[in-house]
C-alpha cells in the first residue's frame, strides 16, 4: 500500500500570511511515532514559519512556536487541526 493523501489545504491571506496543511495516511508509522499519519501544518508570516506542527523521522510529533520546538501529543487528525488553528489564533492575538 502506498501513502494516501488525506487532506491538502493552502490559503494565502490578502496580507500575505500563509496557512498550509498536508496530511498523509502512511502504511507504516514514521518512527518514533506509532500512528499512521505523516503531517505538516504551518502558518507563515513575512516568509517565516511562526507556528508549525509536524512529525519527522527521528523526532516524532512536535510543534513549533517561533524558533522554539515543543513536544506534541498526537491524538487524531481532527484534534491536530483544531490544536493548530487554536495556536494560529493565539499567535495572531499576541502579535
Amino acid at each position: 500500500m502506498k501513502a494516501e493523501l488525506i487532506t491538502q489545504f493552502k490559503d494565502i491571506a490578502p496580507n500575505g500570511d500563509i496557512i498550509e496543511m498536508v496530511v498523509w495516511y502512511v502504511p507504516t508509522p514514521i518512527p518514533p511515532t506509532t500512528h499512521h499519519y505523516k503531517y505538516r501544518l504551518v502558518y507563515i508570516v513575512d516568509g517565516k514559519r511562526v507556528v508549525g506542527f509536524d512529525n519527522e523521522r527521528g523526532k516524532g510529533d512536535h510543534k513549533h512556536w517561533a524558533d522554539v520546538e515543543y513536544p506534541y501529543v498526537f491524538k487524531d487528525i481532527e484534534i491536530l487541526i483544531e490544536d493548530f488553528l487554536l495556536e494560529v489564533d493565539q499567535w495572531k492575538n499576541v502579535h
